[in-house]
């Protein structure tokens, strides 16, 4: 039986990670994927290709350019389900190879199936042709999630399909219309892509809000936006049944009696964890409802060497986050020591316009009596902001009235998610916003906006008094 100082199944973020620091480590290490490539749900059918769909949606419609052309203006006016595949199937196949070269540059071993706790040490791998046993000093199960797929929801992958099997539609044309389950993440950023396509979106969400982790004006902002692109909002609102009518339509029927007719439905509701194969009650682990696994704050279970990062262990499950618990829970398992910075993970939204923020919201701030203060910088008074054409995005500083502490940072608008990170920084270190004032930025650039919203803020505080 081979045996290995470190196994680590699932290939993903979180996966990746953990093998990749462990293997750095010195130890020897293994990585187990039940795909015949790596990568994982984000690599194969999640983060990667919807942010790549993403991206061609914007490049396609002409999106960015429209504040400068007019809303008429496109790429290419017909676009196809082939457009989008072509651009999405180019950075997967790279994105495989860029995974499958850590693996070898760095000696992590991959094993190819379907793994299964035999007990706490010992692993059973159902290849293709073969099973066969491992055995493992330590463990990191980092094995993502799926969709979840309700039984009355009639599920056929053309007219009512997940966000899984919306890669291997067969159709080619777009919809002219689509219903949109679930108000997550996931749920509002394929909103967002499929309403820029010009499809009409009716997004259905449970919750009376829409991403209520994420401060509420971006919220509102972000709403008005998709409301512009003829997205139709059903909040506070539950599906109780879907159909498929005699003309090849969706009909989603809602709690409160309403009927929601659409070419398509997508059902992005909720997503379970993988692991009903693992076998996880011969290693003494349990899960929850949603077959998410517990795990402490240094990502540990409640086995003593195993451990468990990335989706599977529940919110945020974003790419990024999850990349950084795997190799924090690969230091922790390794005995290795290292530092979490959980309060100042980033959260990116690839919505349209994008969303990213750092810190702590306004709600949150109101609710810990702290004494804040906002400073704004809108895109349209930034000269970069009026060359990309983006006018409605903005910039928003918390800080503390008193001690002038940066407390929060939140962005919407194009390239939010890379500029969350100055401000990142900042907060890292305890920094004020007179950090931002007094530092130079490349002009014009969108990052012009911490100056200007700093000084803004800083204007509001001049009257308190002392």
């Amino acid at each position: 039986m081979r045996r290995y100082d470190l196994v680590v199944i699932g290939s993903g973020p979180a996966g990746h990670h953990a093998a990749i620091q462990g293997a750095k480590l010195g130890n020897s290490v293994a990585i187990i994927e039940r795909r015949s490539t790596v990568g994982g749900v984000a690599l194969n059918a999640g983060t990667i290709p919807s942010k790549t769909l993403r991206e061609a949606v914007m490049y396609l419609t002409g999106f960015r350019q429209r504040g400068l052309y007019g809303n008429s203006y496109r790429v290419k006016d017909k676009i196809t389900f082939s457009d989008l595949r072509f651009r999405v199937d180019h950075v997967i196949e790279h994105e495989i190879d860029v995974f499958r070269s850590h693996f070898q540059r760095n000696g992590v071993e991959v094993l190819t199936g379907e793994a299964s706790f035999k007990d706490t040490h010992v692993l059973s791998i159902k290849a293709a042709n073969e099973t066969y046993d491992i055995e493992a000093e330590r463990v990191v199960i980092a094995t993502g999630t799926r969709p979840a797929r309700p039984s009355q929801i009639p599920f056929d992958g053309e007219v009512i399909f997940d966000t899984d099997q919306l890669w291997s539609l067969k159709r080619d044309q777009l919809p002219k219309t689509t219903t949109v389950v679930g108000g997550g993440v996931i749920g509002i950023e394929y909103a967002c892509a499929i309403s820029a396509l010009g499809v009409q979106v009716c997004l259905v969400e449970k919750r009376e809000r829409v991403l209520d982790f994420v401060d509420k004006e971006l919220v509102d902002a972000l709403c008005y936006h998709m409301r512009s692109m003829q997205t139709t909002f059903r909040l506070g609102e539950e599906v109780s049944g879907v159909t498929i009518d005699n003309n090849g339509h969706a009909v989603a029927r809602l709690a409160s009696n309403k009927t929601i007719v659409s070419d398509t439905l997508l059902y992005a509701a909720g997503r379970i964890g993988n692991t009903d194969a693992l076998n996880l009650s011969s290693a003494g682990l349990i899960t929850d409802d949603r077959g998410r696994i517990p795990v402490d704050k240094h990502y540990r279970t409640s086995v003593a060497h195993i451990f468990a990062a990335g989706d599977v262990i529940g919110f945020p499950s974003l790419a990024s986050t999850s990349m950084e618990q795997g190799r924090l829970a690969a230091c922790a398992a390794l005995g290795v020591g290292s530092e979490a910075m959980s309060h100042l993970f980033p959260y990116g939204i690839y919505t349209i316009p994008e969303i990213s923020y750092v810190g702590k919201n306004e709600e949150q701030l109101t609710h810990d009596c702290i004494p804040y203060e906002v400073g704004v910088a809108p895109y349209r008074e930034i000269a970069r902001g009026q060359i990309i054409g983006d006018q409605t995005g903005f910039l928003k500083l918390l800080f503390h009235q008193e001690t002038r502490q940066l407390l929060g940072v939140h962005i919407i608008g194009e390239g939010a998610t890379e500029l969350v990170h100055i401000g990142q920084m900042v907060l890292a270190h305890n920094g004020t916003i007179d950090v931002f004032v007094n530092s130079v930025f490349n002009y014009p650039t969108l990052a012009e906006c911490y100056k200007v919203a700093a000084l803004a803020g800083i204007n509001k505080i001049a009257a308190l008094p002392v």
